[in-house]
């Protein structure tokens, strides 16, 4: 059984960081695609940021580049998000994804986008909210 668990979410003064950490488990070996969204209801989640496991390719979007940096760690199975520095416009639920169907990363390269159809395993999400 596949379990992403979240955690690291928090209120944070804007201009800080903060690192979200994502404990994956059950999940088959392979080079799969995973990574953060943010936002509400699954379908309108913004994807801020994927990687494949192997760590050969990352997706950053646009309104992130620069203060947003994945980063996983193998031997514990963990994917990780530093935000730094933080704004008010990152104040939200940011949820950790997963696929296995082995395809995910070539199609957001493709379109240029995260989409949340792309990830058929979710964490249940941990919130941020920035202060000013």
């Amino acid at each position: 059984q596949v379990q992403l668990v979240e955690s690291g979410g928090g209120l944070v003064q804007a201009g800080g960081s903060l690192r979200l950490t994502c404990t994956v488990s059950g999940f088959p070996s392979g080079d799969y695609a995973m990574g953060w969204f943010r936002g509400g209801p699954a379908e309108e989640r913004e994807g801020v940021a994927c990687m494949s496991w192997s760590g050969g390719s990352t997706y950053y979007a646009e309104s992130v580049k620069g203060r947003f940096t994945i980063s996983r760690d193998t031997a514990k199975n963990t994917l990780y998000l530093e935000i730094q520095p933080l704004k008010r416009e990152d104040t939200a639920t940011y949820y950790c994804a997963a696929e296995d169907h082995g395809w995910a990363m070539t199609t957001v390269q493709a379109l240029g986008r995260m989409t949340p159809a792309l990830f058929n395993y979710w964490g249940q999400g941990t919130q941020v909210i920035v202060s000013s």
